[in-house]
Formats: C-alpha cells, structure tokens, sequence
C-alpha cells in the first residue's frame, strides 16, 4: 500500500527534471560570490518579488530571522500576526537571536490598520518596550493556508510605515497566495521592506529560502547569514532545483488548490467540520473524540495527516499527491472513522 502524506508541502520529493537540473548546475564557492546558479537564482528570486536583491538561505526560519535582526534591535517588539510562524514555530530564535519580544496581533491570521496602530508602543515610553516592526505572513500557516486580501495588508502596512515601522513579509508560500489571489508576488510584496519565501514547500525543491530587500539589507543580510552558520559553498547544486522549480512549478499551486477543495468537500461527506474553507493547499478538519487514536489508525492505513490541537489536523496537498490519492485518503480515512466508530 502506498503512502499518502498529507502531512506538509516539505515532504515532497525533486521530480526527475529537478534533478537533472541539479546534476547539470554550474558551481561555484557562493562564500565568496562565486557560484553562477546561486546568483542567477538570487537574481532571479528577486524581480518576482520585485526588489532589487536577493540571498539564498538554507530555510524560511533563517530568512524570517535575519530580517528580524536587520530591522530590530534589542529590547524591541515585533507585531505580528496571532500564531505566526515567526513566533510558534522558529524556535525562539527572535529572543534567543535578536533579543526581541512578538506581540500579536488580529485574529485568523488578518490584522487591520487599526490592530497596528493600538497596537504600537512610541521609544518615548521609557517604561515599555518600542515597537519597531511589523511580521506579516501570507499565506499563514496556523490560519490554514489563509491569503491575506492585498489592500487590506497594504493598509496595514502604510499604518506601519506612518508610525516609523520597518515592514518584513514571511511569504514562505507567496506563490499560494500569488495564484489563488491572482495578484503577482510583486504587487503583494511592494511595500514591505523585505520578503522571505521557500522553494521546499510548494515549489517542491528540496532545500531553501530566499531573503529579498534592497541591495544594502541584502549584503548585510550576508553577514548575518555567515554569523548564523548559514554561508554554504558550491550552493549551485541547491540552487538549481530552486531556480527550476521558480520557472515551472508556479503556475501548478492551481491543482494542489483544486486538490485541498476536493478533499475538504470529501471530509465534509464523511461528516467531518473542516474550518476554514481551504483557500490554497491546505485543509484543517476536526474529528472528535482520541486524538491518538485517530492518528493509530490512519497510520495503520498509511495516512499521514498532522494534529495541531486535541481532535483538530491539517492535512496539506502537493506535488507528490495526485487527484487519485486524494480519493483514496478519503476511502481511507472513511475505514479510519468506521474503525473509530465501531
């Protein structure tokens, strides 16, 4: 029986164009600005995102991370959105790293202007911490793939900016919102100061995240990159399957999109609340009762779904995940609930 892992968009696998790209990249010491591919991606990653540099990083948490400690200094707070990845699931690092403290902000994922603006804390009050910045992130992850409306996160940002706040997006899936939206990553990414987002999620590379910004941010992003461990050498080799999978593997998010719709209307046959209704690739339902127990026996089936809380999952659609298995993660997850039920 063959695995069906619903489980994140980082599992899938380099598709065998992917890998030729990789076997065939030119290479280079990227420590010291040498490989051909990591600048031509970089290069390329940046005019999508429509800022004029770019850097090449192992992971979004790295990316998240370095924007932090260039926009911020310690003692600060960061706004950001309720369960943002930047404080649920980064490990600590923007106290451990940039000594900085998250407040959160907005509910499901959105915030509006008026979040921001009370919100913030001026340097003048020597009692409370400064607020410096603003983390955005779309789509967001905890809020189930949620696309923040455009004009809505520009206002959010204009009020920002009007306070004297730096602005950084975590787009780790900015191409989700890009197609779902219809909006380009550029005219989404325009007003902030600097963008992150993955290849090792939708796009299916297997490896790495790009920091984009002005030419400035960027080159003292580069120091901070070899500060944290992050410089790597003959990188090309990485690089190559990111730049392939920015060239083609874009315009698909539409079928892992069409995909989650079909399996959230599954789940809601089999009698199961989905909430929110999936606006890109990811699908969050509850099955009451042991959480542990459900997970046994869709194991047992080898269906691979993620809880994030008691009797609540996602389960996330991918390149690796066909039509077909979609339909036959539900007849599993259908013997599943009969078991459960019995």
């Amino acid at each position: 029986m063959k695995a069906i892992d619903l489980r994140s968009d980082t599992v899938t696998q380099p598709t065998p164009a992917m890998r030729e790209a990789m076997a065939r990249a030119e290479l280079g010491d990227d420590v010291y600005g040498e490989d051909p591919t990591v600048n031509a991606l970089e290069a390329a990653a940046a005019a999508r995102v429509g800022k004029e540099a770019a850097l090449f990083v192992p992971s979004g948490t790295m990316a998240n991370q370095i924007a932090i400690r260039l926009h911020t200094h310690h003692g600060e707070v960061v706004l950001a959105s309720a369960g943002a990845h930047v404080l649920r699931y980064e490990g600590g690092a923007a106290s451990a790293l940039s000594g900085v403290q998250i407040a959160t902000i907005g509910t499901g994922g959105l915030f509006t202007a008026a979040d921001v603006r009370a919100a913030y804390v001026p340097p003048s009050n020597v009692h409370l911490a400064p607020t410096t910045l603003l983390a955005a992130e779309n789509t967001h992850n905890a809020a189930g793939g949620r696309v923040f409306p455009v004009d809505a996160l520009h206002e959010a940002v204009r009020a920002a900016q009007d306070l004297g706040l730096r602005a950084h997006l975590d787009g780790a899936r900015i191409f989700n919102a890009e197609v779902a939206s219809g909006v380009p990553a550029a005219r989404i990414a325009e007003p902030f100061d600097t963008v992150a987002f993955c290849f090792s999620k939708g796009l299916g590379a297997p490896v790495g995240s790009v920091l984009c910004g002005t030419r400035e941010a960027i080159e003292r992003a580069r120091r901070l990159r070899k500060m944290l461990g992050g410089g790597m050498r003959q990188a090309g080799v990485l690089a190559a399957a990111a730049l392939h999978a920015l060239e083609h593997h874009v315009e698909r998010l539409a079928e892992d999109h069409a995909k989650a719709r079909r399996l959230a209307e599954g789940l809601v046959k089999l009698g199961l609340r989905v909430d929110p209704e999936p606006e890109t690739n990811m699908v969050m339902f509850e099955v009451p009762g042991d959480t542990l127990a459900f997970l046994r026996a869709t194991r047992a089936r080898r269906l691979l779904v993620n809880p994030t809380a008691p009797g609540r999952y996602r389960a996330v659609t991918h390149l690796d995940v066909s039509a077909a298995d979609v339909e036959e993660a539900l007849e599993r997850l259908e013997e599943a609930l009969a078991k459960l039920r019995a």
